[in-house]
């Protein structure tokens, strides 16, 4: 069983709150057109499915995660073990915007959250794997860099 102390880097990628609001001012848009066409009740529930359905949508895309535990990377539903790795970059705005438009590479892992500006670039350093590299989104991209080389040079 896995504890805490041997999660070197856990992240969520959730949604800032303002997708939050901004969804809810959608859905109430669309209560505010329905409760003027449709008898009261209709335009409730339609509404109550919008809003479950915006929830669920905003949960399902924010629940990424990224995560160094036991030797390896996850990032999403992928996962590489750690001693497949080569250099791990830090990415700011500027950087991380560069590396995932024009200086991107169709063949590389991404996990990328618009409303997350700064990434990390990691080297996929295994000859069999085709990845060239992951591109992945994070709030602490120096701190994911941090908990990545730690772990490979831990000899995980």
């Amino acid at each position: 069983m896995t504890s805490a102390a041997d999660i070197a880097y856990a992240e969520r990628l959730k949604v800032p709150l303002r997708w939050w609001v901004q969804g809810t001012m959608l859905v109430a848009t669309l209560w505010l057109a329905l409760v003027v066409a449709v008898p009261g009740p209709v335009a409730w529930v339609v509404t109550a499915l919008a809003m479950a359905l915006l929830a669920g949508a905003l949960v399902s895309y924010g629940s990424a995660r990224i995560v160094v535990r036991d030797g390896e990377l996850r990032a999403g539903r992928a996962h590489i073990e750690v001693r497949h790795l080569g250099g791990v970059t830090a990415l700011d705005a500027d950087q991380a915007r560069r590396a995932a438009g024009v200086d991107a590479d169709a063949r590389a892992f991404l996990v990328l959250r618009p409303y997350l500006k700064r990434a990390v670039r990691v080297v996929i350093a295994d000859p069999a794997d085709p990845t060239p590299y992951w591109l992945l989104s994070t709030r602490h991209p120096e701190r994911l860099a941090e908990a990545l080389s730690h772990a490979r040079g831990a000899g995980h």
